[in-house]
């Protein structure tokens, strides 16, 4: 006798047929909704070199907006937490808020109008398609720099440091001073083509920097970048090209490897020990306790992160929750998202349309799993002492993951140029405190200008 109810068995007709399209070789029978969906126009060499530097401007279809707000009003909404704060994730209240703003009030083309405001452009490198910003300083002899985002950020987190890098004497800051930005997305980011092979990790994108800025008429350089950003530029300075003559980073790679090694076992904080350096250990002992699922998710299982590319609202929420709730490194965006400060934490510059910016962006090039792959393709750890001789700058915000020691910090960079330790902004520094930010940078590489 058969037990099959009519829902069991048209289930597995459906799974039978899948895996019979699979067999077959027709995955792209199953695909029900285009994957890359167009964001904007690019201006076409007519010999068509794709390596050629190619301007682009955005432009988003309207039905993808329409598309956008339709899904995020029929969304499935789980039940409350259980709990009175934030411990199981982001809290139901917060995400229906932020919700109902995207969904009725959040105008996406005040975005592209900035995005658009700046030049950019996009070139092929290593066969892979690479957008970035290019801003030219009017001053003469400026620094050209190139400026790295980082997860869950993009190009929009620069914004607000570009002009006071490029325009210093309108923020008070000499001439010299000055630098040319190039700001590229990573590759699966933003803009930029989604790689469909692999390899496009740290290494390869650091190589692929140099390319760029030589591409674009520089052969001498300096790099700066936080979170996955302060990654890859990390790595270009180990791999020490010519052409680079110093680093600005605020996510310092400075944990000495017995400290790493401690953690990894969750040992009792070693002896010895100075103030700061126990600070130090005591934030990331947090970190690596109960702050970095996401990060083990993208950088083991990212192709499990299907609802990044359906549903807008679980992008956002992943995008948002670093595992810390109310807490540091991810308080701005909360506090921004909220509209007030989180457990003393201010958003400083930081707000909320900020935000949904770049959870749009991430959004409308459906780059919520190619992003996450950039984990699974990073295979050096992001704490470990960087270990370079490059001149270095350092800036160790109190908000980030760890407030990186001087004394770690000389171990890791052994041509320390700059260190501080500002006394406000956190992980997403350029965002948060863009003033500070800027003048971190100026004062961090003005001695390689001579």
């Amino acid at each position: 006798m058969s037990n099959d109810t009519p829902q069991s068995s048209s289930r597995r007709h459906f799974v039978g047929m899948a895996a019979a399209a699979l067999a077959a070789g027709s995955l792209s029978r199953l695909a029900f909704a285009e994957t890359s969906p167009a964001t904007g126009n690019i201006t076409e060499p007519a010999n068509g070199d794709r390596t050629a530097i190619r301007p682009f401007r955005v432009h988003v279809p309207d039905a993808q907006l329409v598309d956008m707000r339709r899904r995020i009003k029929n969304t499935r909404w789980p039940d409350r937490e259980t709990v009175p704060d934030e411990s199981q994730g982001i809290q139901l209240a917060t995400i229906l808020g932020l919700a109902h703003y995207w969904a009725t009030g959040y105008d996406w083309r005040k975005c592209e109008a900035r995005l658009n405001s700046y030049p950019q452009f996009i070139t092929e490198i290593d066969g892979l398609d690479i957008h970035f910003i290019h801003v030219r300083s009017k001053h003469e002899n400026a620094m050209p720099l190139i400026v790295t985002h980082g997860w869950p950020g993009s190009v929009i987190e620069q914004f607000k440091i570009i002009d006071p890098l490029v325009n210093p004497t309108a923020y008070g800051a000499p001439a010299s001073d000055a630098f040319h930005l190039v700001i590229p997305s990573l590759p699966g980011y933003g803009f930029s083509a989604r790689p469909t092979t692999t390899g496009w990790g740290p290494e390869r994108t650091a190589r692929a920097w140099v390319v760029l800025m030589k591409r674009v008429g520089y052969d001498r350089f300096a790099s700066q970048g936080g979170d996955l950003g302060g990654i890859v530029t990390n790595i270009m300075a180990k791999q020490a090209p010519p052409e680079l003559i110093g680093i600005h980073v605020n996510f310092p790679a400075a944990v000495p490897a017995e400290i790493l090694k401690s953690l990894a076992a969750g040992d009792p904080m070693p002896a010895g020990l100075s103030d700061e350096e126990k600070h130090a250990y005591e934030q990331l002992s947090a970190n690596f306790k109960k702050k970095r699922g996401y990060a083990f998710e993208m950088g083991t299982r990212p192709q499990t992160l299907y609802g990044l590319a359906d549903s807008p609202i679980a992008l956002a929420s992943w995008l948002l929750d670093h595992g810390d709730g109310y807490g540091q490194p991810a308080a701005a965006l909360s506090a921004a998202v909220l509209g007030h400060p989180v457990n003393g934490h201010s958003a400083g510059a930081l707000t909320r349309d900020d935000v949904l910016d770049d959870i749009t962006l991430y959004w409308l090039t459906n780059t919520g799993v190619s992003a996450a792959r950039f984990y699974w393709e990073s295979h050096a750890n992001f704490f470990l002492a960087a270990d370079v001789n490059v001149p270095a700058a350092v800036s160790a915000f109190p908000g980030e993951n760890y407030q990186a020691p001087k004394s770690w910090t000389e171990r890791a960079y052994h041509n320390l140029i700059y260190f501080n330790k500002p006394e406000t902004g956190g992980h997403f520094a350029a965002w948060e405190e863009p003033m500070i930010f800027a003048n971190e940078v100026r004062t961090g590489l003005r001695s390689l200008r001579a």
